[in-house]
């Protein structure tokens, strides 16, 4: 009998232990990637850089953006409020050494807070080496925006959300 109770206890005990070292790992996972986000908006984009980086370079905004890594191209997003609606900006370079691309062909799809969709080309600004596009909507709410980039025949995507 005591030997069943000794036996017991000894399982217990161990099971305890696995469950203890089982818990601290998720929840180092956890503290780590939460302390490094500090909007929604941004822990989203950078769990698709997560997800897409393909790379060893790091995905640090260079224009205050939302940074997405996807294979060897670094995608920063940029809304920026204005009176007539808000201007978009996008950052569309070579993740080696953050060159613009400049003859890509880039669309935004957007979902507004209302549920509504609205596609949106972006042209090149040649002076600030950048995509941008007017989005002439004013609702309130999260919006949600996924942009499509075709370099010379290869697609690049990039996810984003922002709120006004």
């Amino acid at each position: 009998m005591k030997s069943i109770k000794s036996l017991l206890m000894i399982l217990s005990s161990v099971s305890l232990i696995f469950l203890g070292a089982c818990g601290n790992n998720n929840q180092a996972t956890n503290s780590d990637s939460s302390s490094t986000n500090t909007q929604p908006s941004e822990s989203i984009a950078q769990a698709d850089a997560a997800k897409t980086e393909s790379s060893s370079h790091e995905a640090k905004p260079q224009a205050g953006g939302q940074v997405v890594e996807s294979g060897s191209y670094h995608l920063e997003f940029v809304p920026v409020p204005e009176n007539d609606g808000t201007h978009l900006d996008l950052y569309l370079q070579r993740g080696d050494n953050h060159e613009a691309i400049p003859n890509a062909k880039v669309t935004a799809q957007i979902q507004l807070p209302d549920g509504t969709q609205k596609t949106l080309p972006l042209s090149y600004d040649a002076e600030g080496k950048h995509y941008t596009a007017l989005l002439p909507e004013k609702v309130v709410g999260q919006y949600q925006v996924k942009i499509t980039s075709d370099i010379n025949g290869e697609k690049v995507d990039g996810r984003f959300t922002f709120n006004q």
